[in-house]
């Protein structure tokens, strides 16, 4: 996936007053790609985020945009979904997202078309002539999401975009991003749902106390704190195995947690398993911690000894 870079942030700060809201921060963001923005709250996120969209000005350091500064041409090729949703609540669905697609250089057919489209796709169809008012808060959070891919946007910057949602809303949130990932948009998502970062996130930024704590493609963030174990699934004693020194049982007794002593290598154990007449293996992996145990270790571990 080796893309143009869309966002490059470089030794940003910002504070306010005596407090560093983001601290030399420097990252960047690729074409083609959906890229996790991370972190527990206070740590930066959305004050970094403005300052992408040109909202706040960073105090010193430097970033680009498209190919450079964020000027009012390239603003049109961007979609901000805030985490304070807001939209105006007296106007109806259809009206409501002309209006805003035009702002975003959209003609008015255009945008009416493209607007029913999506409505339909996310089982809002029957409401296009309801006030905003008049629909729930998971309605009015689809319909902010519409407000923000309507006018088919390079750049696409979702903070929280899944808070509040059903399963299957989320299901259709989700899909909707893959797919625009895939036909070339970028998106930088900012979520506290780190288990959609792992279905979804091609890269990750982890930021605490405005700095960079953990950056880099998930699988590779994740592999990093992999534990010295394997998951192992089949038949047999694992206990047994020369350089397993416990074994923890998991998904009702289906799958095996082999924790292996000091020195021993997955590949070592990968080898006796296989030459073994009394083992079975039907799946063989490492042991690799979720993004939620890694978030706590770091952020947890970072803050306890501030």
């Amino acid at each position: 996936m080796a893309g143009t870079t869309v966002i490059a942030v470089n030794h940003v700060t910002k504070a306010y007053n005596s407090h560093r809201a983001v601290d030399d921060l420097s990252f960047e963001v690729r074409q083609g790609e959906i890229f996790a923005f991370l972190g527990p709250n206070g740590a930066g996120k959305t004050t970094t985020m403005r300052m992408i969209l040109d909202i706040l000005k960073p105090d010193s350091g430097t970033i680009a945009v498209l190919g450079g500064p964020l000027t009012e041409a390239t603003k049109s090729r961007v979609g901000y979904m805030p985490e304070e949703r807001g939209l105006y609540k007296g106007v109806p669905l259809l009206e409501l997202l002309g209006y805003l697609g035009a702002l975003k250089g959209m003609s008015a057919a255009d945008a009416r078309q493209q607007a029913i489209r999506l409505l339909e796709r996310l089982e809002l169809g029957e409401y296009r002539n309801k006030k905003v008012s008049e629909l729930s808060k998971g309605m009015q959070q689809k319909v902010q999401f519409i407000a923000t891919i309507l006018h088919r946007p390079e750049l696409i910057i979702v903070d929280e975009p899944f808070s509040g949602l059903d399963p299957v809303n989320t299901q259709a949130l989700k899909d909707m991003l893959l797919e625009l990932r895939n036909d070339g948009a970028t998106i930088l998502m900012s979520t506290h749902q780190m288990h959609q970062v792992e279905e979804m996130g091609d890269r990750l930024l982890m930021i605490d106390h405005g700095r960079c704590v953990l950056y880099g493609p998930v699988d590779e963030v994740r592999s990093r704190f992999a534990h010295n174990a394997v998951v192992v699934r089949g038949q047999g004693d694992w206990s047994v195995i020369d350089g397993v020194k416990r074994v923890t049982v998991n998904d009702n007794g289906r799958e095996f947690t082999l924790h292996l002593a000091d020195g021993v290598t997955a590949a070592e154990i990968m080898h006796r398993l296989a030459v073994s007449p009394d083992h079975h293996v039907s799946s063989f992996s490492l042991a690799v911690p979720s993004l939620t145990e890694i978030f706590i270790e770091v952020v947890g571990g970072r803050n306890n000894h501030a």
